[in-house]
């Protein structure tokens, strides 16, 4: 039999131990907590706001522990019905200049943590809470962008006295021109061709005296990518309202959004702060002079800035904000780049024409709801949805000329100022509207039943393989269950390192992939048997069941392995908690299969000769 190198035993040895370490978080269970910080984000948690909890949660008979970080207080507790329960008398106790969230405090030793060991994260299904998917209508964004446009352009046509008969946008997001004669069409095409980069070129003639204004794939993709960010960014700030911990607001496809919300399980409450209103407004500073009841007082978002007055009188609406781009200026610093419609570019000049010197604040403006406790006609309290709105300037910034359809905010001190003021510019309210098209809730009873009878599906038919594959094939039935278990010692390594998402469907993977691996220890072992049946030497055979099997398991792991990534790239929901660990399972099971169960045979078996007859 060949000799196995060295190097091998040292990298099975390596892995081994990569395996071992990283997994080890999983031993530890979180405790269920409350966190609880501010509502301002530039105000960090302290030993005042420590003292608030203590004083309101001294006389309740729970188990807590209260520490204290960097930006939140984590209250400690033993079991999930008392963070129920502290969550409920936190809310009703504490003012609503906090945030009081569920949360999971790890329990991981701070020697695995400061090695970036950390465990896997529980799905909805193993923890609890709400579960959307919302299909995003990039098809408004892009009519809403071209009416924006339309209402510029024939601003622009009038101005340059170039006559036309009809203007409107058609079904397809096009712009349809007609004009009164093949002269103001051609002085209107080299217009908009000099003046309107975001067209295909050359337009499109449908008669003699028309032209069709159709959007270029490039302005397309950057129009409906904008939509995406834009309804992103605002369902971010919209999900901080609901007080959830580890929250999920991500990108899936090209039109969708996945929100997911841990401990959260009233659906209707959900869907309505997803769904309420935010927008902008854009008002002049008052001056010394202006009267008292004509200006209000408003904070910086985030606390950046003093309070300032603004003029009550609105100049326009975030309504008729087109678009807003981060980019530099002409001595590379950064600004941000704003396009509004026809009738805020109108709205903005006869405005600023008149102001250049003093300052522009744009205002920005949420509508929020809390819960608020009253009292029922038999005295108890019951929690109560209340709407407010909230008001803060996210810039204020001079005026140096007079505006119009497109200007630009500068004085920001770095690109990711600029990129996040673009972001709340775009955010003040939804690109484009969101339908429901995936909706699940699972309670957090029912996931820790999920968790229990995922880990026991799991140990049970780990146990039956096991006891089967040691009684049939002896000494190399060893060897494959060390593989075995050396696989999900991995798998789970690997899972925690990337942060993956362990859901129930994610356990059956692990599972599938128990069996996947020990089909490929089935297939090398048959082959061995084959060739001992065929008089070959038997560490000649074990060498030749090795070889000859190779091909037929890597053929047989990476057409599955094909199948897993497409779900993982297409899936949504459980199908893509499968396919991520048996997208994971699959590699690791041809490592352990193959270099593992081959390590253990030639340690047993490498340094003897002559032998005739081997325990298979």
């Amino acid at each position: 039999m060949r000799r196995y190198g060295i190097w091998k035993y040292l990298l099975i040895l390596f892995v081994l131990g990569f395996g071992i370490v990283y997994s080890l978080p999983n031993l530890y269970a979180p405790d269920p907590a409350v966190q609880i910080s501010y509502t301002s984000s530039s105000q960090s948690a302290d030993t005042f706001l420590v003292e608030r909890v203590e004083e309101v949660i001294k006389d309740e008979n729970i188990s807590t522990k209260i520490e204290l970080e960097n930006d939140y207080v984590l209250i400690r507790t033993d079991t999930y019905q008392n963070q129920l329960k502290l969550k409920d008398i936190l809310s009703k106790n504490l003012v609503n200049d906090v945030v009081i969230a569920l949360n999971l405090a790890p329990t991981t030793p701070r020697w695995l943590m400061d090695i970036g060991a950390n465990p896997m994260k529980l799905g909805l299904d193993l923890r609890g809470g709400v579960h959307f998917l919302m299909q995003v209508d990039t098809e408004t964004a892009l009519k809403n962008r071209q009416n924006g446009t339309l209402q510029d352009l024939r601003i622009r046509l009038r101005e340059e006295k170039i006559r036309y008969n009809q203007a409107l946008v058609q079904d397809n997001s096009s712009i349809l021109l007609k004009f009164n004669n093949i002269e103001s069409k051609e002085k209107a095409e080299e217009f908009i061709n000099d003046n309107y980069t975001q067209f295909n070129l050359p337009l499109l003639s449908n008669e003699n005296n028309s032209l069709v204004l159709s959007l270029s794939d490039l302005e397309i993709d950057q129009i409906e990518s904008d939509a995406i960010d834009q309804n992103l960014t605002t369902l971010r700030n919209r999900v901080n309202e609901l007080g959830v911990s580890e929250p999920i607001v991500q990108r899936q496809g090209k039109k969708r959004i996945v929100v997911q919300l841990p401990g959260i399980q009233d659906t209707a409450e959900a869907k309505n702060i997803l769904g309420k209103t935010a927008t902008l407004e854009f008002h002049l500073e008052a001056q010394m002079d202006t009267p008292r009841s004509r200006k209000t007082s408003y904070p910086y978002r985030n606390g950046l800035g003093a309070p300032a007055f603004l003029q009550d009188s609105i100049i326009l609406g975030g309504d008729q904000v087109a678009t807003a781009q981060a980019s530099f200026d002409e001595n590379g610093l950064p600004q941000v780049n704003i396009t509004l419609d026809g009738e805020g570019g109108s709205k903005m000049h006869r405005a600023t024409r008149g102001n250049i010197g003093k300052r522009l604040g744009v205002l920005f403006v949420e509508q929020k709801t809390r819960t608020i406790y009253e009292r029922n006609a038999e005295g108890k309290q019951i929690p109560v949805q209340e709407s407010y709105e909230v008001k803060e300037i996210i810039s204020l910034a001079t005026i140096r000329a007079a505006l119009g359809t497109t200007f630009r905010i500068t004085g920001l001190d770095s690109p990711s100022e600029s990129s996040e003021l673009a972001l709340l510019l775009r955010a003040g309210a939804l690109a484009a509207p969101m339908t429901f098209v995936e909706e699940r809730t699972v309670g957090p009873s029912l996931g820790a039943d999920n968790i229990q009878a995922g880990v026991f599906s799991m140990q049970l038919g780990l146990l039956l393989v096991l006891g089967f594959i040691l009684f049939y094939y002896r000494i190399f039935g060893i060897a494959a269950s060390l593989a075995l278990t050396f696989n999900i010692v991995l798998l789970v390594a690997i899972m925690s390192i990337l942060s993956a998402t362990l859901t129930l469907p994610g356990i059956a993977g692990i599972v599938l992939t128990v069996g996947m691996a020990v089909d490929a220890n089935v297939l090398i072992f048959s082959r061995i048997r084959e060739e001992l049946k065929r008089g070959r030497e038997p560490l000649e055979a074990i060498d030749a069941g090795y070889n000859r099997a190779f091909l037929t398991i890597w053929d047989a792991n990476v057409t599955t392995l094909i199948v897993a990534v497409i779900l993982l790239s297409y899936g949504t929901g459980p199908v893509k908690g499968f396919a991520i660990t048996l997208s994971i399972g699959i590699i690791t099971s041809m490592f352990t299969a193959i270099m593992g169960t081959r390590a253990f045979v030639n340690l047993i078996y490498g340094s003897k000769k002559n032998i005739e007859r081997i325990s298979i």
